[in-house]
C-alpha cells in the first residue's frame, strides 16, 4: 500500500478502500431490538470473511459506532447472537438501522481506519479520548541563516527540526525559557529580525546573542543551534563538558565576565535536567502510559519521555468507558490518541493488553518505522510505569473528589434558581468592545465535568444596523444567530446542543434583549437567567434575575456563587480575548485592503507614492494613473471604488 493509501493520509477516509465495498441497509425509524437484528443480518449475508472497518447507524444515518475486525464476518455475526450481547451493545443493536461496510488489507489498517473514524464521527457507543487537541513541540526552524526556536502546535509544515510532543504549553514554556538562557537562540520572527537596528531586551538579560545586530558571527551561532541541537536530542553530558571546559578557559584568562556568562548558562542546563518529574536517564524516546480505574470512571497517565528527559505528563479521562472492558478502554484510547501525533520507538504500557502485537504493527504502518509496544517485566522500566500508575490513581482521586464537591454545588445550584434538574449543559454569553469598535460577542460552554472549550464560540457582530456600542443589539444579534442555527442543524433537539439554562451577562436591559431575540425566532422555552454586578460593580453581590422577573442576591460565603462568577468570567474572559484578536487585526488594516484587485504589492507602492490610505482615497483619476506600478486598469478600479 502507499503512503497516500494509509488510512491515516489526509481525505483517505474518503478513498480508503471505499470503492470495495461500501454498501447501507435501510430500515424503519422506530427503536426496536428485532428490527435492528434485521438490519444486521441482511448486512451479514454478504459480509466476506475479511479485514475491515464496519460503522452501525440510527434511522437518521448518524453513527453509533465504530468497529474492526479481522473477519467482518465473524466480527458482525456476534452482534446477532443476542444472548451473548451485554445491556451496553442491546441498547446499540436496538438503535441500529443501517451499516456501513469497508473492507482492508489487513486487520492493521482496519484499526488505523476505526481510530480515524472514530475521531471523525465521535460515536456515542465508543470509547472516546475527550482532550484530543494538538500537543506542542518546539522547532528549531531551518529556513534562515540565524535559525529560531520556537513553540510550534499543529500541522509541521515549516522546514526545521521538531522537537515533542510536550505534555502542555506551560511545560515547553518553561524549556524555551531555559533553552533560551542556556544557548541564545532568536526567538524573534524575522520581520523582527530584519528590521533591527540595535539588539532588543532579550539580548540585555542574556536571552538571546542578538544576530540580528551583528553581536554574533553565523559560524558562532550555528554552533549555538548544533549545541542546542544536540542537547534536544539527548546528549545533553556533551554540552555540558563543552560549556565546563569553556568556562573553566575563560577563567584561566581572567575573562570573568564571559566565566560568568557559560556559569550562568550551565545553571539553566542544570535546570532543565533537575526539573524533570521522573528519571528518565538512559531512557530512549518513548512514551509511558499508566491506567487506573474506578466504577465507570478511568484515568490514563501519559509521560513523554524525549532525548532522555521526560517533557511533561498529562492525565486523560475518556468517555463512554461504562461497561466496557478495560483492556478495549486501553487499546482504543492508544489508537486515537496516535492518530494525529507520531509515535516514539518505545511505548511501554502497565498492563498486557490482548492485542499489543497488532497495536505495534498498526503504529508501525503509520509511523513508517519500527513502533514495540511492551509491558516491562524488570528494570528501571517497571519503575517508571509504576510511577505512571500511582500518578493516574491520584490523577483519578482528584477527578472523584472534583466530581462530588461539583456535583453538590450543582444541586445547590438546582434549589436556590428553582431549576427543574441538574442542567447538563449550560451556555454563558457576554459582549466586548472599546466605544462600539470591533465589536463582538461571546459563548462559553459549561457542564457538570467542566467547561467545554470545543464547543466555545464567538461572534462577530455584523449587522450594519446596529450602533456602535449597543450592548443589547449585540446580545439580540449573538441570541439570534446562534439559536436560528440550532433550530436548523437539531430541530428535534437530540443532539445535546441545546443548553438546558443561558446565563447572560447583564441586568433588566440584558434580559429583555434576550427574551426578545428568541421570541423572535419561535424560542421561548429556554430557561435564562441574567447576572448583573452589585454596587460599585463589587463582586460577591451579584444579582441574579429569574425568568419570572424576580431578583435574587446569594450569600457572599455560597459555593453556588462562587460557581456562577466563575461561569461568568470565563465569559467575560472569552469575549475579552476574541475582541483582543480582532482588534489586533484591524491595526494592520487599511482601506485599500478592500479594494478588489489590489493586492500588498499595489497597496504598498500607492502608500509610498502618495503617503496614506487617506491621500490614496482622496487622489484624482491622474494622479492614481501616475503613481508607479498602477496600470491605468488598476487606478480605474481604486478611484472608482472610493468614488462611485
Amino acid at each position: 500500500m502507499s503512503k497516500a493509501d494509509r488510512p491515516d493520509q489526509p481525505n483517505a477516509d474518503s478513498r480508503f478502500n471505499e470503492e470495495k465495498a461500501t454498501y447501507a441497509v435501510r430500515g424503519a425509524e422506530a427503536p426496536d431490538l428485532e428490527t435492528g437484528m434485521a438490519a444486521i443480518r441482511e448486512t451479514l449475508n454478504t459480509l466476506p470473511a475479511r479485514p475491515g472497518v464496519y460503522r452501525m447507524q440510527d434511522s437518521r444515518g448518524d453513527v453509533l459506532y465504530v468497529g474492526k475486525a479481522k473477519s467482518l464476518k465473524n466480527r458482525v455475526g456476534s452482534y446477532v447472537q443476542m444472548a451473548r450481547l451485554p445491556q451496553r451493545l442491546l441498547r446499540m443493536v436496538a438503535q441500529t438501522r443501517s451499516m456501513t461496510i469497508v473492507t482492508t488489507g489487513s486487520e492493521a489498517e482496519a484499526l488505523l481506519l476505526e481510530a480515524q473514524l472514530i475521531k471523525k464521527f465521535r460515536p456515542a457507543y465508543n470509547v472516546l479520548l475527550r482532550d484530543d487537541k494538538s500537543f506542542p513541540f518546539i522547532l528549531l526552524r531551518e529556513d534562515h541563516d540565524f535559525p529560531r526556536i520556537q513553540k510550534h502546535r499543529g500541522a509541521q509544515r515549516v522546514k526545521g527540526k521538531y522537537f515533542g510532543p510536550f505534555a502542555s504549553a506551560g511545560s515547553v514554556n518553561q524549556t524555551l525559557n531555559a533553552l533560551q538562557k542556556l544557548f541564545l537562540l532568536r526567538s524573534c520572527t524575522d520581520s523582527f529580525f530584519n528590521n533591527r537596528s540595535r539588539p532588543c531586551l532579550l539580548y540585555q538579560i542574556k536571552r538571546c546573542s542578538a544576530p540580528c545586530v551583528d553581536r554574533i558571527g553565523k559560524q558562532e551561532y550555528a554552533e549555538l543551534v548544533e549545541d542546542s541541537r544536540n542537547f534536544l536530542t539527548g546528549k545533553s553530558t556533551e554540552v555540558q563538558q563543552k560549556l565546563g571546559a569553556q568556562m573553566e578557559k575563560a577563567a584561566d584568562d581572567l575573562d570573568f565576565e564571559m566565566a560568568a556568562l557559560y556559569r550562568d548558562r550551565l545553571k539553566a542546563l542544570t535546570f532543565i535536567q533537575g526539573n524533570q518529574a521522573i528519571n528518565a536517564a538512559g531512557l530512549p524516546d518513548a512514551d509511558i502510559f499508566g491506567l487506573a480505574a474506578k466504577g465507570s470512571t478511568v484515568c490514563i497517565q501519559a509521560f513523554f519521555i524525549r532525548g532522555g528527559q521526560n517533557w511533561g505528563h498529562r492525565s486523560f479521562f475518556p468517555a463512554h468507558t461504562t461497561n466496557v472492558e478495560i483492556e478495549e478502554v486501553f487499546s482504543s484510547f492508544l489508537m486515537q490518541f496516535y492518530d494525529r501525533m507520531p509515535p516514539p520507538k518505545l511505548v511501554l504500557l502497565d498492563r498486557e493488553l490482548p492485542d499489543d502485537d497488532l497495536l505495534a504493527e498498526a503504529l508501525s504502518t503509520k509511523a513508517e518505522y519500527k513502533v514495540s509496544v511492551s509491558k516491562p517485566q524488570r528494570g528501571d522500566r517497571v519503575k517508571l510505569l509504576k510511577q505512571a500508575s500511582r500518578n493516574a490513581e491520584e490523577a483519578l482521586d482528584r477527578r472523584l473528589a472534583e466530581s462530588s464537591t461539583q456535583a453538590k454545588i450543582m444541586r445547590e445550584m438546582v434549589d436556590l434558581l428553582e431549576l427543574d434538574a441538574v442542567p447538563d449543559r449550560i451556555e454563558i454569553y457576554d459582549n466586548s468592545h472599546i466605544q462600539g469598535t470591533n465589536m463582538v460577542g461571546g459563548m462559553v460552554v459549561a457542564g457538570p465535568e467542566g467547561f467545554r472549550k470545543s464547543a466555545y464560540r464567538k461572534f462577530n457582530i455584523k449587522n450594519p444596523d446596529t450602533a456602535p456600542g449597543d450592548d443589547f443589539a449585540m446580545m439580540r444579534e449573538v441570541l439570534e444567530r446562534r439559536f436560528a442555527r440550532a433550530q436548523k442543524e437539531d430541530p428535534d433537539r437530540e443532539k445535546g446542543e441545546w443548553p438546558d439554562l443561558v446565563l447572560i451577562d447583564g441586568g433588566k436591559g440584558q434580559m429583555s434583549a434576550a427574551r426578545d431575540a428568541l421570541a423572535e425566532i419561535g424560542v421561548e422555552d429556554v430557561l435564562m437567567i441574567g447576572v448583573s454586578k452589585g454596587p460599585d460593580r463589587n463582586a460577591g453581590r451579584e444579582t441574579f434575575h429569574l425568568a419570572d422577573g424576580r431578583e435574587l442576591n446569594l450569600p457572599m460565603n455560597s459555593p453556588v456563587l462562587f460557581y456562577l462568577q466563575r461561569l461568568r468570567d470565563e465569559a467575560h474572559r472569552f469575549a475579552i480575548g476574541a475582541h483582543r484578536t480582532k482588534r489586533a487585526k484591524s491595526i494592520g488594516h487599511s482601506s485599500l485592503d478592500d479594494v478588489p484587485g489590489i493586492g500588498p504589492a499595489r497597496k504598498r507602492a500607492m502608500l509610498l507614492h502618495f503617503g496614506t490610505a487617506a491621500a490614496v482615497k482622496n487622489a484624482s483619476l491622474e494622479d492614481l494613473q501616475g503613481a508607479p506600478g498602477v496600470s491605468a486598469t488598476v487606478a480605474q478600479k481604486v478611484y472608482d471604488y472610493f468614488h462611485v
